[in-house]
């Protein structure tokens, strides 16, 4: 049975907050330990997409999100079997007080020149591709 294929469905939220958008990154233990990412994770059975959003991201961040609107889906192998689809939500905070779990291990508060020198190369091409920086919510930044 270890040759299924399995998609995986997770959801992530680009958090706004006084013109800074929230990255995290991943613990060394963890798979992927040390890269920097938004906070979200995987969608559990019966779960609505930004309720496990909002969910996920109070348990990584301690903080409370509004969830506004998708921004973007891709989706890529994390090996042969293994397809991750990954959908990107606009999120709002009302403060920046950001309390980790045990998942990560750090966190900032950038903008999209500072988010150049942490976000991994593929994060950095779906917001080329999805055209992120031209999007209303971030012509400020």
């Amino acid at each position: 049975m270890g040759d299924a294929n399995q998609i995986v469905v997770a959801v992530k939220g680009i958090i706004i907050h006084e013109g800074k958008f929230l990255i995290v990154q991943r613990s060394l233990h963890d798979s992927g330990g040390g890269t920097w990412e938004f906070p979200g994770g995987k969608l559990d059975f019966g779960e609505q997409l930004e309720m496990a959003l909002a969910r996920e991201i109070q348990e990584e961040t301690g903080l409370a999100v509004r969830v506004k609107h998708i921004l973007y889906a891709t989706s890529f192998f994390t090996h042969a079997h293994r397809q991750v689809v990954i959908n990107t939500y606009l999120c709002t905070a009302d403060h920046r007080d950001v309390m980790l779990s045990f998942e990560h291990s750090d966190h900032r508060w950038v903008d999209f020149a500072e988010a150049q020198n942490y976000l991994p190369e593929n994060i950095k091409k779906d917001f080329e591709r999805y055209h992120v920086a031209d999007m209303p919510e971030f012509l400020h930044m």
